[in-house]
């Protein structure tokens, strides 16, 4: 993957996770709460918040748990998505 594209992938990888955690937090609900109730574990879910996959790679999460944390969540994915 070239430099900027990377670079760009980690910012927005970020934000996404910064956006699922503002959205949890407005909800009042623990990152076990969101997990649980999105089918995938919390190990996943924290690594999602923090905007990596495994040490040193983005996160590149599935549109499935996307949409599942979006409904749990209770936002539109678009929302999510939007994270600048």
């Amino acid at each position: 993957m070239e430099d900027w594209i990377e670079t760009e992938w980690i910012h927005y990888a970020r934000e996404l996770g910064l956006s699922l955690q503002r959205a949890r937090n407005k909800r009042g609900y623990s990152q076990a709460t969101v997990a649980g109730r999105a089918g995938i574990s919390i190990y996943t879910y924290r690594k999602l918040e923090h905007g990596i996959s495994n040490p040193g790679y983005p996160a590149n999460p599935r549109l499935r748990t996307l949409v599942a944390l979006c409904r749990v969540l209770e936002i539109p994915l678009r929302e999510l998505l939007e994270a600048s």
